[in-house]
């Protein structure tokens, strides 16, 4: 299974593994499964730093690089036709991010690793 996790998922593998569900923590940890993160959640984290909303103990860019490692973590890039994707969504949900990350899943034929329960209001499989 190719696994995209949601970016509070990803922040909480790194630093409040407890809060993972114990379904999404076995999903995560499973050799069998791809695990990706978006550039866009990378991107929603700097911002959300920048604007003084997130303050991480460990950057941002050593929790990839453990998860690298730990998880065999792979980042998606952002493509056109993601983009386009998002015309197809209806507007459930308005933080442009998630918005984003449904549009990502959807077109990459993932499922989204996520707590966020308004994603299910979407045509996407969630774990959690």
């Amino acid at each position: 299974m190719r696994l995209l996790l949601d970016t509070h998922c990803f922040l909480w593998l790194n630093s409040e593994p407890d809060r993972v569900s114990r379904d999404a923590m076995a999903a995560c940890r499973d050799e069998a499964n791809a695990l990706h993160l978006s550039l866009v959640s990378l991107w929603e984290i700097q911002i959300k730093q920048q604007l003084g909303k997130l303050n991480l103990a460990v950057p941002w860019t050593s929790m990839v690089e453990t998860q690298q490692q730990a998880n065999g973590l792979q980042t998606l890039p952002l493509s056109v036709a993601q983009i386009q994707a998002l015309q197809q969504l209806p507007p459930h949900h308005r933080d442009p991010f998630d918005r984003m990350l449904i549009a990502q899943a959807r077109s990459e034929g993932m499922t989204l690793v996520s707590a966020d329960q308004s994603f299910a209001a979407y045509e996407v499989p969630v774990l959690w």
